[in-house]
């Protein structure tokens, strides 16, 4: 079983920041993507940033140079750092990492879902 867990949600002001984590745990027996997806109210779940093993990242237009991504391979873990948080931000925050665990395919996981509220 695999199980990710996320962490670092809250409300903050505009221009404030926030770190989110999410951990893999379980068997598993490697980790390839590592990716932050958003979903706000009435939208889609859109992709904002994916880091790969290599340490390769990519991040949607819209949070360029206010959005990190980062990874800690040895804790099976990944972060999101915010940055000059704005109101349009405010969306629930997922992980989704593809994994293989022991004895099986890679396969994509979700985590639960952080929310980020950007109010004054």
């Amino acid at each position: 079983q695999v199980q990710l867990v996320e962490s670092g949600g809250g409300l903050v002001q505009p221009g404030g920041s926030l770190r989110l984590s999410c951990a893999a745990s379980g068997s598993i027996f490697s980790i390839s993507a590592m990716a932050w997806y958003l979903q706000a109210p009435g939208n889609q779940r859109e992709l904002v940033a994916r880091i790969i093993s290599g340490g390769s990242t990519n991040y949607a237009d819209s949070v360029k140079g206010r959005l990190t991504i980062s990874r800690d391979n040895a804790k099976n873990t990944v972060y999101l750092q915010l940055n000059s948080l704005k109101p349009e931000d405010t969306a629930v925050y997922s992980c989704n990492v593809y994994l293989r665990g022991y004895g099986q395919a890679y396969g994509n996981y979700w985590g639960q879902g952080t929310q980020v509220t950007v109010s004054s």
